[in-house]
């Protein structure tokens, strides 16, 4: 079910910064009454070499799957400009962890044309041919990850990348950010560890329709033990992470 959040313009004081025609990232992470929380992680995320990869324009469709409390959802909202829209979907697990920085962001604030999507992964209500790119953020290894207690069912991954193929418009963009695991681990450390094999996410999502167009080393980290779970206080956001970007066939 989706949420329509304040969409229409934004703030005067945006719209006089950036116009009605999309903003560079660096104008993005400019923009005038951005979270102090976001400004703090601009650093270890990058997202000036991140969100170029989707090759954006004004007015595009973007879906931030598994966008927690929309970090980037926010960035992509003033790329894209006030005629685009950014999909900001989370499932319930998901929620559960990120409503209270939805709250932060969305309360007496306007972070611009973003609508929170509510779905699951057997149905992300994204349609057919309805958006322009796609990105999931640390959370690929997710679709190979179980646990019941919080609520993160099984998934298949296949009808799940499947309907992100389907939802993308023809040569529309699919990124990717994730954390490195062992070579040749394939999938077997996203239950534990929360990682994933690159060469295992490339294959994968490639077989789905993708082709693999290009990606970026900004988040490389080469003193990073793979051994190690994403979470432990000694590598938590500082881990080596790939980032891929496909286009659709």
């Amino acid at each position: 079910m989706k949420k329509l959040i304040n969409m229409s313009m934004l703030a005067l004081a945006v719209t006089f910064a950036f116009g009605s025609h999309a903003a560079s990232v660096e104008d993005a992470m400019a923009k005038p009454g951005r979270l102090q929380s976001d400004i703090d992680r601009d650093a270890r995320s990058q997202p000036q070499a991140v969100i170029p990869l989707l090759a954006l324009e004004p007015g595009d469709r973007v879906a931030d799957i598994f966008g927690g409390g929309g970090y980037y959802s926010e960035l992509l909202a003033t790329v894209v400009g006030p005629d685009g829209e950014v999909l900001l979907q989370n499932n319930a697990a998901y929620k559960q962890f990120a409503n209270k920085g939805l709250t932060t962001r969305f309360e007496g604030r306007d972070p611009g044309a973003i609508t929170l999507l509510d779905s699951e992964a057997e149905d992300l209500e994204l349609g057919t041919g309805t958006i322009d790119a796609a990105m999931i953020i640390m959370s690929y290894h997710d679709l190979y990850h179980v646990d019941a207690p919080n609520g993160w069912r099984d998934i298949d991954a296949n009808d799940f990348l499947d309907q992100i193929h389907r939802a993308l418009k023809p040569g529309g963009r699919f990124l990717i950010v994730d954390h490195y695991a062992a070579p040749g681990s394939g999938s077997s450390a996203a239950q534990d560890l929360h990682r994933i094999d690159v060469e295992f996410a490339k294959t994968d999502i490639s077989s789905h329709g993708f082709t693999l167009v290009g990606g970026s080393d900004a988040l490389r980290n080469p003193d990073d033990d793979y051994s190690i779970m994403v979470f432990k206080p000694e590598v938590r956001g500082k881990t080596d992470r790939f980032v891929l970007v496909f286009e659709k066939n």
